[in-house]
C-alpha cells in the first residue's frame, strides 16, 4: 500500500465512523451542532496522530503483556494537554463537548489504530495513517452535524437559515434523528464503496472452485454437476 493510499483509506473505504462503527459515542453526541462536531473531529485527530506517533516509536520498547496499559497511559497524557489547550483558547467548545472530550482515552478509534496499526508499522506510517482516519472521523462527524443542525435547529455553525429556523423538524436535535441520519449516511458510504455489491452465485464466486475444476465456468453452473471431481 503507498502513502497516499494510506492516506486515503480512512476517508471512505475504512472510514473509522460509517465503515467501522467505530466512536459512535461521540458521533451521535456531539452531532447536533457543526461547531461541536468539528470540535471534537479536530481534538480526536490531534490525540491520534501524536498517539499513533508515540506508540510507534515505542513499539520495540513497550512489554507485549503491558501494552494496552501503556497505550491508555500515553492516550491519556495527549488527551489531557488537548484538554488544557481547549480550556485555555476555546474555552465555550471545552464546555460544550463536556465530558466527551475525556472519553477519548477510551475512544476505540485511537485504541484501535494504537493495536491494529501504529504497534506494527514505522513512525511515518503511523502518522499517515492517523491523518487519514481523523479526516475521515471529522468528516463523518461534519455531515451528520450539518444535517441534523439543519433540519432539527433551522441553523447552519449558529447563522439561521430563513424558514428552517421557525419549522426545525426537532426529532433530529434528538437521538433518534441522530440515530436515524448515521443508518442514512452509513448506507450511503456502503453504496459508494460498493460494499454490499450484489454477486451472482456459482462456481465463479466460490473461493474453493479451483479444486472442482470449475472455476471459469458460467455463473449458473452447479459445483458437481456431471463432474465426479
Amino acid at each position: 500500500m503507498s502513502k497516499l493510499q494510506n492516506l486515503l483509506k480512512g476517508i471512505i473505504k475504512e472510514n473509522p465512523t460509517l465503515v467501522l462503527v467505530l466512536g459512535t459515542c461521540p458521533t451521535l453526541a456531539t452531532t447536533t451542532s457543526v461547531l461541536n462536531a468539528l470540535g471534537m473531529g479536530v481534538a480526536a485527530t490531534a490525540v491520534l496522530i501524536c498517539s499513533n506517533i508515540a506508540i510507534s516509536a515505542l513499539r520495540k520498547v513497550i512489554p507485549d503483556k503491558v501494552r494496552i496499559p501503556c497505550y491508555i497511559v500515553l492516550i491519556a497524557g495527549f488527551v489531557t494537554i488537548i484538554e488544557m489547550l481547549m480550556h485555555a483558547f476555546v474555552p465555550d467548545l471545552y464546555e460544550s463537548l463536556g465530558v466527551f472530550l475525556s472519553l477519548i482515552v477510551v475512544n476505540c478509534i485511537i485504541l484501535g489504530r494504537a493495536e491494529m496499526y501504529a504497534s506494527k508499522n514505522g513512525v511515518v506510517d503511523s502518522a499517515i495513517d492517523a491523518v487519514g482516519m481523523g479526516i475521515g472521523f471529522t468528516l463523518a462527524l461534519f455531515l451528520m452535524a450539518s444535517i441534523r443542525e439543519i433540519l432539527g435547529a433551522g441553523t447552519f455553525l449558529g447563522f439561521a437559515i430563513p424558514w428552517l429556523v421557525d419549522n426545525p423538524i426537532l426529532i433530529f436535535g434528538m437521538a433518534p434523528g441522530g440515530f436515524f441520519v448515521f443508518g442514512c449516511l452509513i448506507a450511503l458510504v456502503n453504496k459508494i464503496s460498493k460494499k454490499k455489491n450484489n454477486k451472482e452465485f456459482g462456481c465463479h464466486n466460490c473461493p474453493s472452485a479451483y479444486l472442482c475444476g470449475k472455476k471459469d465456468e458460467n455463473p449458473c453452473a452447479t459445483v458437481g454437476e456431471g463432474d465426479d471431481k
